[in-house]
């Protein structure tokens, strides 16, 4: 039986306009073998959630620099739990004080990795992440 393959959304949502780190990640997670699927810059959490429905995945990167995480993340996973993707994991990436990881966390969020994270721990952490949400 031929192991499927993780499929990825990488997307950034709101206005920031640097998409670098979002595509060393998409680059990261492709070459670990995962489908991945990167929306590009200035997406609103509507079109994100609805990429993730369309498109099919288990796991969603949100990249923001721009300051926005607290009103953007949550209405992303509540999007997609309307959707009903409610195993669906979400990560986010980029400048997010420390202050505000317990808020991601607590909103649904799986991880958050900040500047300087190896691109090998965020392959290993979707990975297990997946994993475990395998029936």
């Amino acid at each position: 039986m031929t192991e499927q393959k993780i499929r990825v959304l990488i997307a950034k949502p709101g206005l920031d306009g640097h998409d670098r780190g979002a595509k060393v990640v998409a680059r990261s997670l492709r070459d670990a073998g995962m489908e991945v699927i990167y929306t590009g810059l200035r997406q609103t959490p509507e079109m994100i959630a609805e990429a993730a429905l369309q498109e099919d995945v288990q796991v969603v990167g949100l990249s923001i620099l721009s300051g926005a995480h607290l009103a953007l993340v949550p209405r992303v996973i509540e999007l997609m739990r309307a959707n009903g993707q409610k195993d669906a994991l979400v990560f986010v990436g980029g400048i997010i004080p420390e202050e505000d990881v317990p808020v991601l966390l607590n909103a649904g969020v799986y991880a958050v990795y900040g500047p300087g994270t190896p691109t090998s721990k965020i392959v290993e952490e979707v990975r297990a992440g997946v994993t475990a949400k395998l029936p």
